[in-house]
C-alpha cells in the first residue's frame, strides 16, 4: 500500500488497532460476506444464539477473519487469545449454552493444556467453526483460503449428495491420471461428507473451509495400479509441489514402487515404513472445493485438502473406517497426497472430467 493509500485499521477483540499490511482493503469485505452465509447457511446461526469467537493476531490472514467476524457477530463476545488466560476462555464457554456458536481464527493450533477444544465443545453442543494454522498461508494464498470460504448450498450439498449416491452404489471406481490408472476394484465404503449440511448429524461445525466426499475401498487389497501424484504432504505438513509428478505404483493396496521420486517425498516414504512395515493407500477423497486447484495452491495440507479433484492418503492410520487387519495402536500415518486427475470414474460413469465434477 503506498502513503496515499494506507492498509485499513482495524480493531482486534482486545481494542488493539492494527493493520492488514499484506492484504487489499477488499479482503475483509469479501470474508465477511463469505462467512455470513456460512453462519446463516451451513452453521444455521441466528441473533438470538449465543457466540464467542477466539482469535489471535499474529498473521494478516487471521486479523482479517477476526474483523470479518465481527461484522457477521456484532454481539458475540470476542477474546485475544494471546491477551488473557487460559482460565478465562475456558470460562467463556461455560457461560454458552446448547446450539450456541464457538469460533476459532488461529494462526497456528490453539492449544487449551490438555483440553481437546472441538471435541470438547462438541460433547457440551455446541457448533464450533475452526480456521487453523492461517500463518502458513501469507500473501496471495490468503486470498484463495478467503475465496474459499465461500457457500454455495446448491454446488456443495447437491453435487456432494449426488457424489455419495454413486459412490455407495458403484461396484468399482477408477482414476485416470493422464496414461496411468488406479484401479479400486471393489465397492467402497459408505461416503462421508463435509459439505456444509449437518442435518441428522451429532456434532455442527468443524475445520473452514469445507467441500469434499471421501471413501475407502471396502477390499483395500484390490486397490491396482498407478497414479501420478502432482502434490503431497511433507513431513512439515506443508503442501510439497515436486517439479515433475511422481508415480506411485500400487499392488493389492500397497505402494510397491515410486517413480521420480524426490529427497522430502522418499523421507515420507521411509517414515511410514519405518513405523508399519510398509505403505497402505487407504483414503479416496473427493475434493469440491473450487477455490483450490492444481494451480491454485495453498501451504496448509488440511486446508488444501478440499482442493476440486482427487486426493489419497498413504499410511494406515483412517479413523473413520475400521478394517479387521488393522489396529489403531499400530496404524500411526495418514499423509494425503494429490493426484493429477483427467478423469474419475465410478463404474462405467464418468463423475469428473476438464477439472470439474459433472454429476
Amino acid at each position: 500500500m503506498t502513503a496515499a493509500d494506507p492498509s485499513p485499521i482495524y480493531l482486534l477483540p482486545a481494542g488493539v488497532p492494527v493493520t492488514i499490511a499484506e492484504l487489499p482493503p477488499q479482503a475483509v469485505d469479501t470474508a465477511a460476506r463469505h462467512l455470513a452465509d456460512v453462519l446463516a447457511l451451513a452453521m444455521e446461526h441466528t441473533a438470538g444464539q449465543g457466540a464467542v469467537v477466539v482469535s489471535d493476531a499474529r498473521c494478516d490472514l487471521s486479523i482479517a477473519l477476526t474483523e470479518a467476524y465481527r461484522r457477521c457477530l456484532p454481539d458475540a463476545r470476542f477474546i485475544d487469545f494471546d491477551a488473557v488466560p487460559q482460565g478465562d476462555i475456558l470460562a467463556a464457554f461455560e457461560t454458552l449454552a446448547p446450539g450456541d456458536l464457538v469460533v476459532l481464527v488461529q494462526s497456528t493450533n490453539f492449544r487449551l493444556e490438555a483440553y481437546r477444544i472441538r471435541i470438547e465443545l462438541f460433547k457440551r453442543s455446541l457448533k464450533v467453526i475452526e480456521h487453523p494454522h492461517l500463518a502458513r498461508m501469507p500473501g496471495q494464498e490468503a486470498l484463495y483460503y478467503i475465496e474459499a470460504l465461500a457457500y454455495d448450498p446448491a454446488y456443495f450439498r447437491g453435487t456432494g449428495a449426488a457424489l455419495k449416491a454413486r459412490i455407495d452404489s458403484a461396484e468399482y471406481g477408477v482414476v485416470d491420471s493422464g496414461g496411468e490408472r488406479l484401479v479400486f476394484g471393489s465397492p467402497f465404503e459408505a461416503a462421508k461428507l463435509n459439505i456444509g449440511d449437518y442435518s441428522g448429524m451429532k456434532n455442527i461445525g468443524g475445520q473452514f473451509p469445507i467441500g469434499e466426499v471421501f471413501t475407502e475401498a471396502q477390499d483395500l487389497e484390490a486397490v491396482n495400479g498407478r497414479v501420478r501424484i502432482f502434490v503431497f504432504g511433507d513431513t512439515r505438513f506443508s503442501v510439497n509441489k515436486p517439479e515433475k509428478p511422481i508415480t506411485l505404483v500400487v499392488t493389492k493396496g500397497r505402494v510397491s514402487d515410486v517413480i521420480d521420486s524426490t529427497p522430502d517425498f522418499d523421507e515420507v516414504m521411509a517414515n511410514i515404513r519405518a513405523d508399519e512395515g510398509e505403505v497402505w493407500l487407504r483414503e479416496l477423497g473427493f475434493g469440491m472445493n473450487r477455490a483450490f486447484s492444481k494451480d491454485r495452491l495453498v501451504s496448509d495440507i488440511g486446508t488444501y485438502e478440499r482442493m476440486c479433484g482427487i486426493h489419497l492418503s498413504l499410511g494406515a492410520k483412517h479413523g473413520v473406517y475400521t478394517k479387521p487387519n488393522f489396529r489403531r495402536a499400530d496404524a500411526r500415518h495418514h499423509v494425503d497426497v494429490f493426484a493429477v486427475t483427467e478423469a474419475v470414474y465410478l463404474g462405467e460413469e464418468v463423475v469428473y472430467k476438464d477439472g470439474a465434477w459433472i454429476i
